[in-house]
């Protein structure tokens, strides 16, 4: 059958049966329990904020004084990236979000009584130190999309990613921000152990003419556009070690204890690169202060998620089979009603790819999920 397919990419099948050959499956049953391909564990509720525009251009020096930043709208405070299946964060963090027609703003304030680092090379592995990181997807279709990583220090490292990890990714480490500003303020001393600190924060203003290298959206956003974005922290657990902090390590294997991350839009898993998961935001032309405008979840996003659920059902579905199926009544998805299109949806496949079409009732307009999880909408 043929497969109507965007791109031509080779597909990487992940292997998720991991097993050393002396272990034993009594049941079919615990082989598919295996061979399960990971998915959120919280429902579908992304966090969303109204971004309002500054009338003036914002001074970058990390510390969000100017009547913009007094009048922009906070986030709620970041909550575990498993959302509710895991404790609320130690220490607090926030964001604010603001633009005009040369960037995107963002200012975080994170609670952190020993503020530390160690990365002061751009471009390494900023979270192997604590660090506040921002991703943004603009047209939500889960590729190409953007990574941005500060520590303490203000150490940045940006890429680009073709598509999420699960899907076989690309991470382009040498793309570079061309225009980005960003500025740290520490609320305290950095790196002195034997003190007590605030915390620190981060102001950040990425420009738009990057924003547009990948997306069809238009850039600066036109007003109620909305952008899918989400901001992590990750906070590693210290000691003081000859005056020096170290992360705390597990005594039996010697190696660090696991980060915590901390996020705005939980995931539902250990894993930032669901895009699907990433919370909204609403580009208003209103003038930061002014009587914000309502937040509305677009009727497609409904449809988008659908989509997204078929897509890990088919995922799960090709690990443990070696295949994948044009038979809904295979992926166990239930019945499904909802307004505005067909259901069930039509199903292509061939051994290594697949495409599911969810066709519009009202409009000639279709929505589209592949293999790679990448989903367009097209018009006929």
């Amino acid at each position: 059958m043929k497969l109507r397919y965007r791109y031509l990419i080779t597909f990487m099948v992940i292997v998720l049966l991991i097993i050393n050959s002396c272990i034993k499956f009594d049941t079919y049953k615990e082989i598919a329990e295996e061979n399960k391909f990971s998915v959120p564990g919280i429902p579908f509720q992304p966090e969303f904020y109204v971004c309002q525009r500054t009338a003036h251009a914002l001074n970058i020096d990390g510390r969000a004084r100017e009547i913009a930043w007094k009048n922009a709208a906070w986030t709620d405070y970041f909550v575990d990236i498993e959302g509710e299946l895991k404790p609320e964060p130690r220490y607090k963090t926030r964001a604010k979000m603001l633009w005009d027609d040369q960037f995107f703003y963002i200012y975080a304030e994170l609670e952190e009584p020993d503020v530390w680092a160690t990365i002061t090379k751009r471009d390494e592995v900023i979270y192997h130190d604590n660090d506040f990181e921002v991703f943004i997807d603009p047209d939500g279709d889960t590729h190409f999309y953007y990574e941005l990583e500060i520590n303490a220090y203000g150490t940045e490292w940006d890429l680009l990613l073709d598509k999420p990890y699960r899907d076989g990714a690309t991470a382009v480490t040498n793309w570079d921000m061309h225009g980005l500003k960003s500025k740290v303020y520490i609320d305290g001393t950095i790196n002195q152990p034997g003190d007590t600190d605030r915390g620190w924060s981060v102001e950040i203003a990425i420009p738009w003419n990057v924003l547009k290298e990948c997306t069809h959206m238009t850039t600066p956003p036109e007003d109620n556009d909305q952008w899918r974005v989400n901001f992590s922290r990750v906070q590693w657990q210290v000691e003081v070690v000859n005056g020096k902090y170290e992360k705390i390590k597990n005594q039996k294997t010697g190696k660090p204890l696991p980060e915590n991350n901390w996020v705005w839009s939980p995931q539902g898993l250990i894993a930032m690169h669901y895009p699907e998961m990433w919370g909204y935001v609403q580009f208003s032309n209103e003038i930061s202060g002014s009587d914000t405008k309502k937040f509305t979840m677009r009727k497609e996003e409904n449809a988008k998620w659908i989509l997204r659920q078929l897509y890990y059902k088919q995922r799960s579905y090709h690990n443990q089979y070696g295949s994948y199926t044009e038979n809904i009544s295979d992926l166990d998805i239930g019945d499904i009603e909802f307004d505005g299109y067909q259901w069930p949806p039509r199903i292509e496949t061939t051994q290594s790819q697949f495409e599911i079409i969810l066709k519009s009732t009202m409009t000639e307009n279709e929505w589209h999920i592949f293999q790679d999880g990448h989903v367009i909408e097209i018009s006929n």
